[in-house]
């Protein structure tokens, strides 16, 4: 939120030293994050003065330059080398002596110093409009008028403008502190607490509004009360639009408005001033001339100001013209046909409040993130609508001319009531920490505009004022008497007292901890990533399973996500745009689907991501990028820090970079080389492993298995090696499947050290080297015990595999 401080400072009784204002603002709630300067011309023209051209010669060295003399109110005249065609002698002109900054358009600021140019001294700059940022042009030199006064400042010509621009970090749920006026009530509030008098706000409502005259009435309807429980307009005839005057122009650009037109900026300010969006429409516009306010059927066209046409949805509220024709979408866009122009000369003025998911969900479906929706959609003052109308009437008449031609149309047809809520004195005490006296509440509350309806021993019967809609419990209150007496007043004891909790983690948390240190002391870093996500990464049939989010934060974050996968690729592909190549992460989280009619399932997962060289490249040599056995191993090694046997391999059909990881039946994992499709997606030009591991599968594994210890062998054990030659598509998990069919009691591991391929071994055929370690744990092994042992390897991989030993 941006708060201009001239503007601001328009509505409290006395001006307050920007620094304090800030410390003010922070201290109730509405923090500002930076205070910064803002200049329509850039160095407010410090510095820069007027002069007057005594002399203007050739240049003796120059064929394109002039050297003059100009008087700048001092007793010795100036020397300046000119390079301007139209400077000539006895014109009034702007000039930066030494000393002086001037800031150029589009270039860095300049520090005026003494130059020879040509063999010739210059003592300073006479200045175009670009060379000092009041101007784009650089076809010559600024001439002021004959009446200007050698040695005046330039300022008092131009008259820059200067201000002090507060960003506030706004809570969402602060609809109220969206405008100057309520950051203006929340400051008086707090002066009037701590000053212990009452402050009030300069409201800038004329209450001698009337209508000229009653040419050019306008009917309202409300079609859809639900989503328009009041509609107000006025009509105005005659006017002129152009451009808007000075101190409107410099408000709105304050705070980053364009300017547009008088009629248009007119509403920008009433916006940010009273946070009530108007809209302004061309009569001509306005068919049958009646505002018809209703939803249309689906697929309904609409040309919006920008010149796109778009398809409606049938929650989309409209503003129709008499004809039934949408001219408007309420509270977010208005329509190509009806919006205000250099031709308009009459036109009708909206102000209105719109249902806050209506706009919410037109808002975010059609991508149109207007100021006017991000106050409708967060709830606007009802009661205010009548009261602000009027104000703009009034600024339009001002600054575009024209005449009120109509009475005000006020459509409410069910006025609301406001909401009333109890504040015990012992639950403020209990919720803030803090005792407060009755009449410090009563003081707050009302400088805040609640009303006082009842007081009792220990209770306060208050009504909420209607320009503070998310107040509804009593938690609120406690929350805004404490922000008026100060956040930072919040008191905080000598001492806490605890109960320590003794409880043990339990063996899900005891299991993560131990398989996340495992993971960190391998390299890998652990990752959060937001759970909602966007629905464009996922295929259609992947969609129709997933949650939606009924009221999203953006358009780019509309669904839970349904895999961990993508929203990881967003962490590994912001890493890699920042020269971040080689990255090991992992991460903790959850997926989440729905059968569609409202069952939903949440998973929870440990995803493991790879991407970039084993190690980092040294003098000695270059390594490999990781693979897909690096990320199987990385999975093994899991596997076993959590104590689960009897874990198998399936791979899946039409792909050789992605396995499952199986325990009986049930599939608690997967390991995969993303495919480059996705990972094109996300700009992503390196390969990309996954391991994606049902954590609550492996915490129910874990749960049913048994540990046991036992003592370290006291025999050694014998290693075996193996040369098989076998046709080319025999994978290692075949001769895996084939040694543990045999049930081999002392034959404690097997590894594959190597595979070769050569023309001389056969066509279609591959050697692969197995190392086999055998171990009796009640004696040494004899040679003729492994040679049996390997006999009967040799002998399997013969009969189930094709195999040839190789001598």
């Amino acid at each position: 939120m941006t708060i201009s401080y001239n503007w601001l400072c328009k509505y409290l009784p006395k001006a307050i030293e920007p620094e304090k204002l800030s410390a003010i603002l922070t201290s109730i709630g509405l923090e500002v994050e930076k205070l910064s300067k803002f200049e329509t011309v850039p160095g407010g023209l410090q510095g820069i003065i007027t002069g007057e051209v005594l002399t203007c010669e050739q240049h003796p060295n120059a064929d394109k330059l002039k050297l003059t003399i100009v008087y700048i109110g001092k007793d010795q005249p100036l020397q300046i080398v000119c390079g301007a065609q139209n400077v000539a002698a006895g014109q009034k002109v702007v000039v930066a002596p030494v000393g002086a900054t001037i800031y150029p358009i589009n270039a860095e600021p300049l520090i005026m110093k003494v130059a020879k140019i040509r063999g010739m001294e210059s003592q300073g700059m006479i200045c175009a409009e670009d060379e000092i940022g009041v101007g784009n042009s650089h076809a010559g030199i600024i001439v002021l008028p004959n009446d200007a006064i050698p040695g005046t400042p330039v300022a008092h010509f131009f008259q820059p403008y200067q201000d002090m621009i507060f960003e506030i970090g706004l809570t969402p749920n602060r609809m109220d502190a969206m405008s100057h006026l309520g950051v203006a009530k929340d400051v008086c509030a707090y002066l009037s607490h701590h000053q212990r008098k009452d402050v009030k706000v300069k409201l800038p409502f004329n209450h001698a509004f009337k209508a000229d005259d009653k040419s050019l009435p306008i009917a309202v309807t409300i079609e859809n009360q639900a989503a328009c429980p009041r509609y107000s307009g006025v009509s105005i005839s005659g006017v002129k639009v152009g451009h808007s005057p000075g101190w409107l122009k410099n408000s709105l650009q304050s705070i980053g408005i364009r300017s547009i037109n008088n009629v248009v900026d007119v509403t920008n300010f009433i916006l940010h001033e009273t946070g009530q969006p108007l809209h302004a429409f061309d009569v001509q516009a306005i068919k049958g001339k009646a505002i018809v306010v209703k939803t249309l059927s689906e697929n309904t066209p609409f040309i919006t100001l920008d010149g796109k046409e778009r398809k409606l949805l049938a929650s989309d509220l409209m503003i129709c013209n008499g004809s039934g024709e949408p001219i408007c979408m309420a509270g977010v866009f208005g329509g190509a046909a009806s919006g205000v122009s250099e031709t308009t000369t009459d036109i009708f003025l909206e102000s209105a409040c719109f249902n806050s998911t209506y706009i919410r969900k037109s808002s975010l479906s059609h991508q149109l993130r207007t100021d006017a929706a991000t106050r409708f959609e967060k709830g606007v003052d009802i009661s205010n609508t009548v009261q602000v109308l009027k104000r703009a009437a009034l600024l339009i008449k001002e600054v575009a001319g024209g005449t009120i031609s109509s009475d005000i149309v006020d459509v409410y047809p069910q006025p609301e009531a406001k909401k009333e809520i109890v504040i015990k004195y012992h639950y403020l005490k209990k919720l803030s920490g803090k005792n407060y006296h009755p009449d410090t509440v009563k003081r707050i509350l009302t400088a805040l505009g609640f009303e006082v309806l009842k007081e009792g021993i220990d209770e306060l019967w208050i009504a909420v004022p209607y320009n503070k809609p998310d107040i509804s419990l009593p938690a609120d209150i406690v929350e805004e008497v404490l922000r008026i007496d100060g956040l930072d007043n919040i008191d905080i004891p000598t001492s806490i007292t605890i109960s320590p909790s003794v409880e043990s983690l339990g063996l899900k948390e005891q299991l993560r901890q131990k398989i996340a240190a495992y993971l960190a002391g391998q390299g890998y870093h652990e990752i959060v990533t937001n759970s909602i996500t966007n629905s464009r990464y996922f295929s259609s049939e992947i969609i129709r399973h997933s949650v939606h989010m009924i009221n999203s934060l953006s358009a780019d974050l509309d669904i839970m996500r349904p895999s961990m996968l993508e929203t990881g690729l967003e962490i590994i592909a912001y890493n890699i745009n920042r020269k971040n190549n080689r990255l090991r992460l992992f991460e903790f989280g959850k997926t989440y689907t729905t059968d569609g009619v409202g069952k939903y399932v949440e998973t929870e997962h440990l995803s493991l991501y790879l991407t970039g060289k084993l190690v980092e490249d040294n003098w000695k040599s270059k390594t490999q990028p990781a693979d897909f056995f690096e990320a199987k191993g990385i999975a093994v090694a899991i596997k076993q820090w959590c104590g689960i046997a009897e874990v198998h391999w399936k791979p899946i059909e039409g792909t050789d970079v992605k396995l499952k990881i199986c325990v009986g039946k049930k599939q608690i994992g997967l390991v995969e080389m993303v495919s480059p499709a996705l990972t094109e997606r996300f700009d992503i030009k390196q390969s990309v492993l996954f391991i994606d591991l049902d954590f609550s599968a492996i915490v129910a594994l874990k749960k049913n298995t048994n540990i046991t210890y036992k003592e370290v062998p006291k025999f050694p054990a014998v290693q075996r090696d193996l040369a098989i030659i076998v046709p080319a598509g025999t994978t290692y998990q075949l001769l895996e499947t084939i040694v543990n069919k045999l049930k081999l009691p002392r034959l404690q591991q097997m590894h594959l050290f190597d595979v070769f391929e050569n023309e001389k071994l056969g066509i279609d055929k591959k050697s692969m080297a197995i190392n086999f370690t055998f171990l009796d744990e009640e004696k040494t092994l004899t040679d003729k015990e492994t040679d049996g042992m390997m006999q009967t390897l040799m002998q399997a991989f013969e009969k189930e595999a094709q195999a040839t030993i190789r001598k």
